[in-house]
């Protein structure tokens, strides 16, 4: 039996507001690794490309602009909802990816390429997944994402550390090998589960980048701010903290949260190195979609 991403489905759901409220913060920062994908993917006018866990639509307004066929699939309404506002010429759909007929979702020719940024770490069963998604792809598709890679922890905790002890439990470290951000961030796995999922020649490149945080020339200190305020520690955090500090004192945790992304800027702003890896695979065969 498949096991299922409801509950990831369900988290998404929850946390789509403040992705898309925060898509260009995620866009500037996660410039270098957009970048890859599309150098790799070399994407071409007439080309049908499928965006798996396309989010706000960063990756698919790409594709538009290079003339290809673009198709988003989330399994966040809000995050659809946002692509399709962003790129009206896109089709976006709102279906699970590790199940859905995706040819039956979006009509049309399989698809020549396949990309995600950063969406493709939390199915539940990932072998199941990268099988169905092969399912929609025509013979000699190619496939190519970037995933946090075993090791990184900065993306998740950088300027953190003043907001962490004030918590009454430390957050656990983020495990790998499970769905989540770190869920292929082990490199024999992926290379298990793109084999056992049928796709060939599998190819994994290391990218370490540095992420900055920087919007519009200014510090980062404020975009990085609202990064962490809406991942899990931070929700965790002000859920707790606020109501036990108040309205003042809360205002003094994110000041000393602040001064914490302040002592550590490179070159005026808030930018660190992480842990990346970009992965490219073909598809060789087709099989029935479900």
């Amino acid at each position: 039996m498949v096991a299922s991403n409801d509950d990831m489905g369900a988290d998404w759901a929850l946390k789509a507001q403040a992705w898309v409220r925060n898509a260009r913060i995620f866009d500037a920062a996660f410039t270098p690794f957009t970048r890859a994908i599309l150098d790799s993917a070399a994407l071409q006018p007439g080309m049908r490309v499928l965006d798996v866990g396309c989010g706000a639509g960063t990756l698919l307004q790409a594709a538009v602009e290079a003339g290809a066929e673009a198709v988003g699939v989330d399994i966040s309404p809000g995050m659809t909802e946002a692509a399709g506002r962003r790129v009206p010429e896109a089709t976006t759909v709102t279906a699970d990816a590790q199940t859905s007929n995706l040819l039956s979702q979006a009509p049309g020719k399989p698809f020549d390429r396949v990309v995600s940024r950063f969406g493709v770490m939390f199915f539940a069963d990932p072998v199941a997944a990268f099988t169905n998604i092969r399912s929609s792809v025509a013979e000699d598709g190619r496939l190519t994402f970037v995933c946090w890679r075993s090791g990184e922890t900065d993306m998740f905790r950088h300027g953190m550390r003043s907001l962490i002890a004030r918590l009454e439990d430390s957050p656990e470290p983020m495990s790998e090998g499970v769905p989540g951000p770190l869920g292929l961030a082990d490199e024999d796995r992926i290379r298990q589960v793109l084999t056992d999922a049928g796709w060939s020649q599998v190819a994994i490149e290391p990218l370490d980048e540095m992420v900055d945080f920087s919007v519009d020339g200014s510090d980062g200190v404020d975009e990085r701010l609202s990064i962490i305020l809406a991942g899990s520690i931070g929700q965790m955090a002000r859920a707790e903290l606020e109501p036990r500090l108040g309205e003042v004192g809360w205002h003094e945790v994110l000041e000393e949260t602040r001064a914490e992304l302040r002592a550590d800027l490179v070159d005026g702003s808030v930018a660190f190195r992480t842990r990346a890896q970009l992965v490219t695979a073909v598809s060789d065969t087709v099989t029935s979609p479900n």
